[in-house]
């Protein structure tokens, strides 16, 4: 295993056009769930120019029958979360205005073939809504044992964000990239050598293009210096280090306007920032019977839980799963060479301390809650939990972990 290395990681804003798709799926998620928490969604968003079109299958009490037809009242809350959501994110512009764009919803019910694999009945068990391979990671190179490139990447911008929320950069829009390139010794990072950030902006803050203002470029260019120096850490940013802050020289036309948005398409700033393999299913617009939701989930519950109780430093985790069965085909962990205990035996431990079918990980978790419209912009890993908000980044399983494979 190297010790010496460069990594990058790359975020992108809650207003980058997959991310405005990623929320929007998800705030369907939590208005249906908290209708019915056994309801069934698999939501899909296009964003374009004025446009917003949803698509996928539900079922649900109170949402849409067998047959199709839907509730008094429900497609109207739909379009009005809808918008909501993108007025929350800021957009008020031309060419994507969350008062004014055409709203298409195209939802319609559950195949009857999936629900017949998926839903309990009599002794069979709920299954898995599909079948995929999940993984989970976690490192102590940050406090919340995430990947240090990533975890800067998502602080930059979420401190952009706020900074536009409140006011206090008023020249900032939506729509924003970055990425960060820290050198790696000894496994552990220690200087940044190259920082980007793209930002979309108000007219004039940009050194390139016909409203180009030098005065206004310097205005933005100093901003982000400033969060990038109140993000890294001290003696990260150094004379070596490559800066690039919109680096085109123009960035006025963005989000669904500059660029078709989709959701899932952000499945690695999602998960891991690269650090890690990922199974290829995205997690927004579905309920947790998705495994590809509950299953990643409870990947990084329990990888994160090993870090934390200190039987490596590096943790992946694999779980994988059939249509309509509800046990998983296979556990895998991998230690990375950093571990203090054999692979095999928390193979053996972790599927007793948490059962690992889609039920068993939706109540250990407490899935089936309106918890998700939070998880869609800035990683669904790292955070902080909050009651029942990212439970599965809890470390209350350290003990029994260590209890297991004593």
């Amino acid at each position: 295993m190297r010790s010496s290395y460069m990594f990058t990681s790359e975020s992108v804003s809650e207003g980058h056009p997959d991310k405005v798709a990623d929320q929007i799926s998800d705030s369907i998620v939590d208005l249906f769930l908290s209708k019915d928490p056994e309801a069934r969604i698999a939501c899909e968003t296009l964003t374009t120019t004025q446009l917003v079109v949803l698509a996928g299958e539900i079922r649900g009490k109170g949402i849409m029958d067998a047959a199709g037809n839907w509730a008094e009242g429900v497609q109207d809350e739909i379009e009005q979360t809808v918008r909501a959501t993108v007025k929350r994110i800021g957009y008020e512009q031309s060419g994507f205005h969350w008062q004014t764009f055409r709203f298409e919803n195209n939802l319609h019910t559950q195949s009857a073939d999936i629900a017949m694999g998926v839903d309990e009945s009599g002794n069979k068990d709920e299954g898995a809504g599909d079948q995929g391979i999940m993984f989970g990671y976690a490192t102590d190179e940050t406090p919340g044992l995430m990947p240090a490139t990533l975890y800067y990447s998502h602080k930059i911008l979420e401190k952009m964000a706020a900074d536009r929320h409140s006011g206090a950069a008023p020249f900032l829009e939506p729509d924003a990239k970055s990425q960060v390139t820290l050198s790696y010794e000894n496994e552990l990072p220690v200087a940044a050598t190259a920082l980007v950030v793209s930002t979309q902006h108000a007219p004039g803050f940009c050194e390139k293009g016909d409203n180009a203002d030098p005065a206004k470029y310097a205005v933005l260019r100093d901003y982000v210096m400033g969060v990038f120096n109140e993000v890294l850490p001290d003696g990260f940013i150094t004379d070596d280090t490559k800066i690039y802050i919109n680096p085109t020289g123009q960035f006025e036309i963005g989000g669904p306007d500059g660029d078709a948005g989709v959701t899932g398409r952000k499945i690695i700033v999602d998960t891991y920032g690269g650090a890690a393999p990922h199974g290829g299913g995205a997690f927004s617009g579905k309920d947790p019977t998705k495994v590809d939701r509950s299953a990643a989930y409870v990947a990084r519950y329990l990888a994160k839980n090993v870090v934390a109780a200190g039987l490596a430093r590096r943790c992946t985790i694999q779980l994988s799963y059939a249509i309509g069965i509800a046990e998983p085909l296979s556990v895998y962990v991998d230690l990375h060479g950093t571990g203090t205990v054999e692979e095999a035996k928390l193979e053996a431990a972790l599927p007793q301390l948490v059962r690992l079918t889609p039920k068993g990980i939706r109540e250990h978790l407490k899935l089936n809650a309106p918890i998700y419209s939070k998880t869609a912009a800035y990683g669904h890993f790292g955070r902080e939990p909050e009651g029942d908000l990212f439970t599965w980044e809890k470390t209350d399983l350290v003990d029994a972990i260590k209890a297991a494979v004593a």
